[in-house]
């Protein structure tokens, strides 16, 4: 891929996450899992994700529309904080690079980068210059630090959403140190199932929303008789119900606790 640097009208400078994919030697999809994790940290502390990461999309060999972001350099110091190694200064070293070879218009420059006239203004310049990177510093640690809050506080919810498997309910409710019979019971007393013939069933108002899907067992009795049992196993959709039904009640998985604890 060609090296491609935006420069939108709101003048940002920016570089195309398929390229940071490979500059940190990564696959695409996975890079875009970690932006969408940031965005969210992001959010959740109230901050501008878009400071960071603008979606935007391309359109691949196929003509089909994929969705990417415009990684600005912000965004790229949060990649790059999560590198180690060789790793993490090579790609520093690629992204200041690229940065700072993209043209900055005049108006811009002569904004940003004010050329003293005399010793003194050259005094002001540096003790402004001084102090604002120091305000940086400690703004990037306070932002450090709530991302390191939130977190564990998201970690279930990147299981939920990397995991593509149906869970029993016991499987489920283990997660947030709950029996099966517990959490049936929540679900049947917030109006999302009830049981017919031994049988959990949702409601019919749920039934559509991919929650769940019914798994037959063939059996045999003891007299030789052969009987068939249904057990029903929770989506990703599904789980991902639950888990906002459980903290809306106060109720969090085992992983999220300790983080709540603190």
């Amino acid at each position: 891929m060609n090296s491609t640097m935006n420069l939108p009208t709101n003048q940002v400078v920016t570089l195309d996450s398929r390229e940071v994919a490979q500059m940190t030697n990564q696959a695409h999809k996975e890079l875009l899992r970690t932006i969408r994790k940031y965005t969210s940290i992001l959010t959740s502390a109230k901050l501008r994700s878009l400071d960071f990461f603008i979606p935007s999309d391309y359109e691949d060999s196929k003509h089909e529309v994929r969705p990417c972001y415009l990684i600005t350099k912000k965004g790229c110091e949060m990649i790059g904080a999560k590198l180690r190694g060789d790793r993490g200064t090579v790609f520093v070293a690629q992204y200041v690079s690229k940065f700072n070879s993209v043209p900055v218009p005049a108006e811009m420059a002569d904004a940003q980068f004010p050329v003293p006239k005399t010793y003194a203004e050259a005094l002001r310049l540096a003790a402004d210059t001084a102090e604002r990177n120091e305000r940086l510093r400690i703004d990037n640690e306070v932002k450090t630090q709530k991302i390191a809050e939130y977190e564990p506080k998201i970690s279930y919810l990147d299981r939920i959403l990397n995991s593509h498997d149906a869970l029993t309910v016991s499987q489920v409710a283990a997660d947030y140190g709950m029996s099966a019979i517990e959490l049936n019971q929540v679900l049947r007393d917030e109006h999302i199932q009830r049981k017919v013939n031994g049988q959990w069933l949702l409601y019919r108002a749920h039934m559509h929303k991919g929650w769940t899907k019914s798994k037959t067992h063939r059996y045999f009795h003891t007299n030789g008789d052969q009987g068939v049992a249904v057990s029903t196993r929770w989506t990703q959709k599904g789980r991902l119900a639950i888990h906002q039904i459980l903290e809306a009640r106060g109720i969090y998985a085992l992983m999220d606790q300790e983080a709540l604890n603190v």
